[in-house]
């Protein structure tokens, strides 16, 4: 089930939009399936990937981590290398590409954990085109340092102030300025879900992540007990799962965000959770977190990046059928796997990217010592300082944090003070 069936995969996906998006997605479809057989297309893509993103990115052999855990050998797919720090840009450069192909001027993406923002403004200032990102209001509170990135490469960032000003309502948000502005902007959409083509087309875009894995594991003759990767849409695990979903083996297991606990508005585990149910939500039939009259029920997560009530149709699909094995990890396990693999490897994941860490660690010494497990590290932490930093050091960060505010307060009043003399 690698490709969709018109838009489907078994029941899940479609395209359940408004009568005035169905003309803008029928033409990116079709420019989308000539650009990925035009050899000019692609090579300029396969450079920029290498000469720009940086890939391939490394597969490290997880080594003193091993030998604590005394179980399987733990590989790490290092895709915070990637330009950005994260997978979302082999997607961006991608979509991006194909919109300028297609002559649009103007980009538009919605962010969550903000990397994708980050990818799709830096694609943007690449290549020339103008781009705006919604973004969740509770989102751009705690991903200050991914705002001021997007920011500082050109980008418009919008803070979105309705529902539950997350990552939901940010997609909501950019449907409606493309449904607005159809012929001179291209929607970039971060994540593997959404109406058809985008769940084909980012999972195409994302595929180079397991692709270079593949490659990687066989020249180290690994033999693979399991793929693991964190979980919100999508994207990640996706591209990294692709070249494996129709072989009978290794296990693949994604990790959804166990968040506080099981309860409704607790966590964000659609495949796991105790709401998770079938659905149609922005534009597209999967699996997510409801109520009883289908509406979006409130998420929650330490990861902005896997605060979302939905997932990608091709993993409901992968899920029901048992080829994905979905499991969740709490926000506590994620922040211990953080630290131990900053500690034990000198590797700092993003807050998503330690949900399949903290996987790992649980499955590692439950496996033969001569099997090999590689995580799908999705994304590096420096984007996270103000979310593990009040953990992890809470007073310093106190300190650190008003120290700035009256440093702030005094270059300002300077400031007023000069002009007022002028």
């Amino acid at each position: 089930m690698t490709n969709s069936d018109k838009g489907f995969f078994d029941i899940y996906g479609g395209k359940y939009v408004a009568e005035v998006l169905r003309r803008p997605l029928d033409e990116l479809e079709e420019e989308f399936n000539k650009a990925i057989t035009d050899k000019s297309f692609l090579e300029e893509l396969s450079l920029i990937q290498r000469d720009y993103i940086g890939r391939e990115t490394p597969l490290l052999f997880a080594e003193r981590s091993t030998k604590i855990l005394g179980g399987a050998q733990i590989y790490i797919k290092l895709e915070g290398l990637a330009n950005t720090g994260a997978h979302k840009i082999n997607n961006a450069i991608g979509q991006c590409l194909l919109a300028k192909r297609m002559g649009k001027k103007r980009i538009i993406a919605e962010t969550g954990a903000g990397q994708h923002g980050v990818a799709t403004a830096a694609a943007c200032a690449k290549l020339g085109l103008e781009c705006t990102v919604y973004m969740g209001e509770v989102d751009v509170r705690r991903q200050q340092p991914n705002v001021s990135s997007m920011e500082m490469y050109g980008a418009k960032v919008h803070a979105v102030t309705s529902g539950s000003r997350t990552l939901k309502d940010a997609v909501n948000e950019a449907m409606r300025d493309w449904a607005s502005n159809p012929d001179d902007t291209h929607y970039c959409l971060g994540s593997a879900l959404g109406p058809a083509p985008f769940p084909d087309m980012v999972r195409y875009f994302q595929s180079v992540i397991g692709r270079e894995v593949k490659k990687q594991a066989e020249e180290r003759k690994l033999d693979l007990a399991a793929l693991i990767a964190c979980c919100g849409g999508g994207s990640n695990s996706i591209g990294f799962f692709t070249p494996f979903i129709d072989l009978p083996s290794p296990r693949l297991i994604a990790v959804e965000a166990g968040g506080i606990g099981p309860g409704i508005g607790e966590n964000a585990s659609r495949m796991t959770g105790n709401a998770s149910r079938e659905g149609i939500l922005q534009g597209y039939k999967s699996r997510f977190l409801l109520d009883e009259d289908g509406q979006a029920l409130p998420t929650r997560s330490i990861s902005a990046g896997l605060d979302y009530c939905g997932i990608g149709p091709q993993l409901a699909a992968l899920g029901k059928s048992g080829r994905i094995e979905f499991t969740s990890a709490l926000d506590k396990e994620a922040l211990d796997a953080v630290k131990f693999f900053a500690r034990n490897e000198g590797v700092l994941f993003a807050m998503e990217s330690a949900h399949a860490g903290a996987e790992a660690i649980k499955l590692a010494p439950k496996l033969p010592k001569d099997k090999a497990i590689i995580i799908n590290m999705s994304g590096r932490g420096d984007k996270d300082i103000f979310i593990t930093c009040p953990v992890f050091r809470p007073q310093e960060w106190k300190e650190f944090l008003i120290s700035e505010l009256e440093r702030l307060n005094e270059n300002l009043d300077i400031h007023n003070a000069k002009i007022m003399g002028e």
